[in-house]
């Protein structure tokens, strides 16, 4: 019955071609709103941002939903907006695709974030696109994050990932988290010089299909074997029980400068997580659908978590660390 059911997620797949991931469309939309210029939580280009964004989602057939709070900072309270597209499926379980869609606050210099807010926004938009025209065995959501960046300088306690936690903690009140089987978070993924690192704080099973999809695909070369811990949108989702994996590029030069412009970044880039992104679903599907039939519903107790690399730049000593602590760690 448990391989039928597996079989059966799978074929349904293979009845039409498998969607196709445009990253010139893509491109388009992350150069529409890099040229809205800084787009910080609560300010007027961010509401311009949301904007482009449930016009894009309503070009495709979907309805953007807001989830609408203020939030305490330590240096103001800011009203938020996270925004949520839903693309029905032959289940009412849900998988979460997310990203954010806010820029870090810098008055010191003209901050776009091209990677760092952009390029997720941006990919979400064209995933949307694609899986709203796809036949899909779980429900998916598609969830625009605000309020990812730390207002603060520096990344520190509570003042980060606001979008996410509300979100989780909504889902908590409202009863909606227990159908809410996997996240998928994608951030800073428009680098030229694409390195994605598996984060050890994400959930293993998926991280391996992931990995293992882009080795099949060929492209290793972006989906590298090095480890890393990165404390990002995912967390608040783990702590709730809720199988997530970040997929991160933080070994990126211009992260948290003024050179984090469209030229630092590449359509090549988020053509490969398109491509990795959308092999890779069938399989955690069928993964979620086993689970499903083996147990009635699928139970997660909440996952403990490291927290480290909270999106910090990497230097080039950095980076030899970390490869010789992951070594060590796969030693053991």
């Amino acid at each position: 019955m448990t391989r039928l059911a597996v079989a059966a997620v799978l074929a349904l797949q293979a009845i039409t071609p498998p969607p196709k991931f445009d990253s010139g469309r893509a491109w388009e939309h992350l150069r529409q709103m890099v040229a809205i210029g800084p787009r910080p939580s609560g300010s007027p280009a961010i509401e311009q941002t949301r904007k482009y964004i449930k016009d894009q989602l309503a070009a495709a057939g979907l309805t953007a939903v807001e989830q609408t709070w203020e939030d305490q900072t330590p240096i103001d309270k800011v009203k938020m907006v996270n925004l949520v597209a839903t693309i029905p499926g032959a289940r009412k379980e849900r998988i979460v695709i997310a990203g954010h869609y806010d820029t870090k606050l810098f008055r010191q210099f003209r901050f776009v974030g091209a990677s760092d807010g952009g390029s997720s926004a941006a990919f979400l938009l064209e995933i949307a696109r694609v899986l709203k025209g796809r036949r899909n065995p779980m429900t998916i959501e598609i969830l625009f994050l605000d309020g990812e960046e730390a207002r603060l300088p520096d990344w520190s306690g509570t003042d980060n990932t606001y979008g996410s936690r509300h979100y989780v903690e909504s889902a908590r009140r409202d009863g909606s988290l227990a159908m809410l089987k996997a996240m998928l978070l994608v951030d800073m993924i428009g680098d030229r010089d694409l390195d994605i690192r598996r984060d050890t704080n994400s959930t293993p099973w998926l991280t391996n299909i992931i990995w293992e999809t882009a080795k099949q695909k060929d492209l290793d070369d972006y989906f590298i074997p090095d480890s890393t811990k990165i404390e990002d949108d995912h967390l608040p989702f783990l702590a709730a029980g809720v199988p997530s994996v970040d997929i991160i590029d933080l070994d990126y030069e211009p992260w948290h400068t003024a050179k984090d412009t469209i030229d630092a970044c590449s359509a090549r880039s988020l053509q490969v997580v398109g491509d990795v992104l959308l092999a890779a679903l069938p399989q955690i599907e069928a993964h979620l659908t086993k689970g499903f039939i083996l147990t009635g519903r699928r139970i997660h107790a909440p996952r403990k978590y490291v927290t480290a690399h909270a999106k910090r730049k990497l230097r080039a000593r950095d980076r030899l660390k970390d490869r010789r602590r992951s070594s060590l760690e796969l030693a053991h």
